[in-house]
């Protein structure tokens, strides 16, 4: 059994998987037993089976079409044999160790599930952690984002002490470390949503069983798109995958 497993779904971004596994492989400490797991969606010709020549800790692979985030995530449920297991996207960056200082706080403080200090590519810290999701919220956030800024600034705990460790609701799944086996009794990310919402779902599912930890401890870089505000069609997604989140945990409206 290895301390940690780490899963990396691309998806047409060979530079920014790449960018990341170096990052990771470079910053966690030897001393750390690591597997690396590449799940490539691509619909392009990339270069990224190389990674497993490159690097010892890596396993490429492909998928052979599109499979979304979670069920790419799912791919590895089988082959896992871990304590810790990290969600990583593509466009996150390590600057130092922080699979070993997440697993080290995770044992401290009991916790199913922690995520880091989110950081932009400029050192300001995401809005990546939030309250209970609510219809009002997400329709705030899709549909007026300049508008409500106070209930905005409580939906995103921009009131919490971010020096501080604290339980948080839904943390955005850029960067999650759980407990593997808690990841498999939980069956990993419900595949009914292609993309968007799952990350709020598997969060949904590890609080009713366990704690969602915010950790000051360690920074890491998020190079965050948030394509779904830029691009109709994957609007259309967030809002259809917002839809199946609420029928499924209720529809609570503020």
């Amino acid at each position: 059994m290895t301390d940690i497993s780490v899963a990396i779904v691309a998806y047409n971004d060979e530079k920014d998987v790449r960018d990341a596994v170096c990052s990771i492989v470079e910053h966690t400490a030897a001393c750390v037993s690591m597997k690396i797991y590449v799940i490539d969606n691509s619909t392009e010709e990339n270069n990224l089976q190389a990674l497993e020549r490159e690097f010892a800790q890596v396993e490429y692979l492909k998928t052979g079409k599109n499979l979304g985030f979670g069920r790419g995530h799912n791919y590895v449920l089988g082959r896992l044999d871990s304590k810790f297991h990290a969600i990583v996207n593509p466009d996150i960056l390590l600057v130092e160790d922080s699979l070993s200082i997440l697993m080290d706080f995770m044992e401290r403080m009991g916790a199913g599930m922690a995520v880091p200090r989110l950081l932009d590519t400029e050192g300001n810290l995401q809005a990546a952690y939030r309250r209970e999701l609510t219809v009002a919220d997400m329709g705030i956030r899709m549909f007026w984002p300049s508008h409500f800024k106070k209930r905005q600034a409580y939906h995103t705990m921009q009131d919490m002490d971010y020096e501080k460790p604290f339980q948080v609701p839904f943390a955005q799944g850029s960067f999650l470390v759980i407990r593997s086996k808690l990841f498999w009794d939980v069956g990993g990310f419900d595949e009914r949503y292609f993309m968007y919402m799952e990350d709020a779902d598997l969060c949904q599912y590890v609080n009713l069983v366990s704690y969602l930890w915010y950790c000051p401890d360690t920074k890491v870089i998020h190079r965050w798109e948030r394509g779904s505000h830029k691009d109709a069609r994957l609007r259309r997604m967030h809002i259809k995958s917002m839809l199946k989140y609420f029928w499924k945990w209720g529809w609570k409206l503020w």
